[in-house]
């Protein structure tokens, strides 16, 4: 199944967290935060402001921080994504 995100919605899969501290302790599932990095899976067109289309500042395989309850998860071919207004979005991180 293909899933197009509409108006300034975009689609992202949830990057993993460390399952670790840093001495090295494991952190059991319900003490670990919910992970806030994605990356792009699909981006919709933008949003219409005063008839102008104002398109999304994203593209596939852009990675991003979200804001941490944002979004609407869903599963899909049995992998959990989430589907995030354009305003959810914190930032891209960008390697140097």
């Amino acid at each position: 199944m293909k899933l197009v995100p509409l108006e300034d919605r975009v689609i992202v899969k949830i990057l993993e967290e460390e399952e670790k501290t840093v001495s090295g302790i494991v952190l059991p599932d319900t003490a670990k935060e919910k992970p806030q990095k994605a990356t792009v899976i699909a981006v919709g067109p933008g949003r219409y402001v005063d008839d102008k289309l104002v398109p999304v500042d994203l593209k596939e395989g852009d990675v991003v921080v979200f804001a941490k309850y944002g979004g609407t998860e869903i599963k899909v071919d049995g992998e959990e994504l989430l589907i995030l207004r354009a305003s959810d979005i914190l930032a891209k991180v960008v390697s140097e």
